[in-house]
Parts: C-alpha cells; structure tokens; sequence
C-alpha cells in the first residue's frame, strides 16, 4: 500500500462524506437563515424557535436523501473492498 493509494482513498472518503452531507446541511442552513431572518423582522428574541423547525427539517432531510446516502454509500464501499482485493493479490 503507497502513500498515493492512502491519500487516493482518504480523498474519495472526504469527497464521499461532503457530497453525504450536504443536503442536509443545506436544508438546516437554509432553515435557521429563514428563521433568522423571521427573529430580526418581527423581534421575537425566542432561542427555542430556532431549534424545533431545524430538526424537523433535517429528520425529513434524512429521510428525504436517504436512498441518495445508500447509494453514495454502497458505490464507495464497493470501490473500497475492490481496492482491498487489488491490495491484497
């Protein structure tokens, strides 16, 4: 196993991760500035307003992207275990 195949695989796991997480993280983003903005034009200065709606839209964020995350998931473990059978011979 090379330095290259390490950092190879390192940067597909990172780039896997990112590509994962993104809609989720984009949807709370998205939320909490809604939210942020609806706090500032009416100033309602409740802390707990922000949280409720941001998990119930990553819940459904997660359910929503979860065939996406299985597949993402199931493709890079593919490559992984292939990798590990060229390693190994």
């Amino acid at each position: 196993m090379t330095i290259d195949l390490v950092i190879e695989i390192l940067s597909e796991s990172f780039f896997a991760v990112l590509i994962i997480l993104l809609p989720i993280l984009g949807a709370g983003l998205i939320v909490g500035v809604i939210i942020s903005i609806f706090q500032a034009a009416t100033s309602i200065q409740e802390q707990t307003l922000t949280f409720v709606p941001k998990i119930i839209i990553t819940a459904v964020a997660i359910i929503v992207a979860l065939p996406f995350i299985t597949d993402k998931l199931i493709s890079f473990t593919h490559k992984i275990f292939n990798l590990i059978v060229t390693v190994v011979k």
